[in-house]
Parts: C-alpha cells; structure tokens; sequence
C-alpha cells in the first residue's frame, strides 16, 4: 500500500521539555501545528468529517488537561496521535456501526455507510503545502479516496488503526504497539487481518496515488455534467455515464446499479425537483459538484447536494451524492445563490 509520508520528528515544537512546563500559547502553537493532519487522521478512523473535527478537539482538550503525562521524550506529534487514535477507538466502542455487507470483489455502496462523508480538498490542501518543506505530509490520493475509506470501516476498530498507523502513516510496529497499548506481535497480527480484507477490494489494476491536476478531458466531462443540470437535461447527464455506473444516494441509503437502471428514476427526480445551478469543486482527490437547487415558486437557488463523481475510460463510473446541505461551508460554499 502507498504511504502517506508522515512528518518526521519535529524540533520546532517544544517537544524536548515536559509539556506541563507549556503555557497555553506554546500548547496552542503545537496543537495548531497538526490540527490538519489530527483532522485527516480522525476522518480517516471515523469516515465522518463533522466527527473528525469533534475529535480532533476532544483531542487537545484531553492532551491539555494530560499534559502532566508527556514527558519530551517523544516527538510531541506521536503523543497526539496516541490520545487521537484512542479517542476514536473509544467512540466506535461506545457506538458500534453496523457493517454492510460486501459482495465478492465490490464494495458495498457507499450509501450503505450512513456515516461515510466527503472530504474537501481545499482542507487536504491545508495538510499539503504547495511548497513542500522538510515537515510536510503528503496525503496521497490511493489514502484518501472514498473507496479506501468505505474499505476500511469494514475493518474492525483495532484493525483499522493498525492499518492507519502502519500502512498509511509509517509508524514502525513498535511505535503502534506503544501507541496502542498493546504488543508488536498484537500489532502484526491485527495488520496482516487488516490486509488481507483489504485485498479482496484491490482493483486490479494499480491504483493511481499521484496528485496531479485534472485532465482536459475530466474537466470537459464534468462542464457537460453540470451544463445537462443546469439545462434541464437529463438524457445528456445519462448519455455521460458508463453501461456499468452506480448511482447513491448517502444518507437515505439509495443506491443505482448500471446506467439502464439508473435512467428512469433519475429523469423522474429531474423533473420533479426544479431549476438546477452547479459549482465545481473536489472532495477526496476526485472531480465534485456542489448542487443548488431552487424549487418551484423560491427566488433562491439553496444549497440541496454535494456529489463526487468517479470518472473511468472517459465516462462517469460513480455519482456519489451526500444530501447533506449543512457540509457546504467545509467545502468554503455559501448555502444560497
């Protein structure tokens, strides 16, 4: 599996004292420091990007009132990550998810993950500076996307921040077991249960992990996905799927199998609906729409759905809708137009 390279042990922040001798400007320049590395961390354990950021917070709240507990023997960036990952785990104990059930070689749906949001790129950007220094984490696309995410939450709790630590973030066996509070032979054993789960979902080709700019030909798909919405067109949104495409609607729990099934309902929804207006942008590596809607007798167009679309062979393989209004400001969207 493709790394995120993780930042390395840093020497800016006061890691070489006790934290208990921080004053909270010191406290808050090192929490700042990794707020969005935490945040990708969290979203990636916990699939929700509204609980990501609770935890992230939960996380410095507890490193704050614990920092008695940190003794600067450590990189200070390894003791979050330590009370990140356990307030996770705690949260998925105390609220266990139901686990959809996956077919031979195909991921559920993503519409059977209730849980499962978008992640905005412009946040990602943020974990990803443009000039990438000595300190920088790269986030790489194959860790972000929402197919490894969805992957990933049929994992077990315990599995899944193994596999995180080790696979994703290059943390060594001995440094998860410690973060962990377990053992490198516990560690080992939950990675290798860990992937091999994982391998009954690898496509087989390999998996683009490079960041890179959309293609000409992806940005001209997506104009004629957005300009079909905003003509009232729903032959030409049909007309740009694949035979094979998968509609889903998160989180009614809705989902479309193949262009042939996917045509009635979408063209009845399209009618019913009202005038559409889309905004571009992207979430979790991939090309993604922001719909506004206005309704019959509104003078507004309102913020209704974001989609993230998978794009193969030169047509749309996946329109992955998240009718949840409320995450457009993370994505720096105003809820009216």
């Amino acid at each position: 599996m493709t790394e995120d390279r993780p930042i390395p042990a840093d020497n800016t922040t006061p890691a070489s004292e006790p934290a208990q001798a921080w004053d909270e400007a010191m406290f808050a320049a090192a929490a700042e420091r990794h707020r969005r590395e935490l945040q990708v961390h969290c979203y990636r354990m916990l699939g929700s990007l509204e609980e990501a950021e609770d935890h992230v917070q939960e996380t410095f709240l507890r490193a704050w009132r614990r920092r008695d507990s940190f003794e600067g023997r450590a990189p200070v960036r390894a003791w979050f990550y330590r009370i990140a990952t356990n307030a996770c785990l705690e949260t998925l104990r105390r609220q266990p998810r139901a686990t959809p059930r996956a077919g031979p070689g195909r991921l559920p749906p993503y519409s059977q993950f209730p849980w499962l949001q978008p992640y905005p790129d412009r946040l990602l950007d943020e974990a990803t500076p443009a000039e990438e220094g000595p300190d920088a984490l790269v986030v790489t696309k194959e860790t972000i996307e929402l197919a490894f995410l969805a992957a990933i939450q049929l994992l077990p709790p315990s599995q899944r921040a193994v596999l995180i630590l080790r696979d994703v973030l290059a943390f060594s066996a001995a440094e998860t077991a410690s973060l962990l509070d377990t053992t490198v032979a516990g560690v080992n054993s939950a990675l290798q249960r860990a992937r091999a789960t994982l391998r009954k979902f690898q496509q087989s080709s390999p998996p683009e992990v490079a960041i890179s700019d959309p293609s000409e030909q992806e940005r001209a798909l997506v104009q004629r996905y957005m300009d079909a919405h905003e003509r009232a067109d729903p032959d030409a949104v049909i007309a740009v799927l694949r035979d094979d495409a998968r509609l889903t609607i998160s989180p009614a729990g809705l989902c479309w199998e193949g262009r042939e099934a996917i045509t009635p309902d979408y063209k009845k929804g399209f009618a019913l609906l009202g005038d559409w207006r889309c905004v571009p942008t992207r979430a979790n590596r991939h090309p993604a729409i922001a719909h506004y809607l206005r309704r019959p007798g509104d003078s507004q167009y309102r913020a209704f759905s974001l989609v993230v679309l998978g794009i193969q062979d030169g047509a749309i393989a996946e329109i992955t809708t998240f009718s949840e209004p409320e995450l457009f400001s993370a994505f720096g969207l105003t809820d009216t137009m």
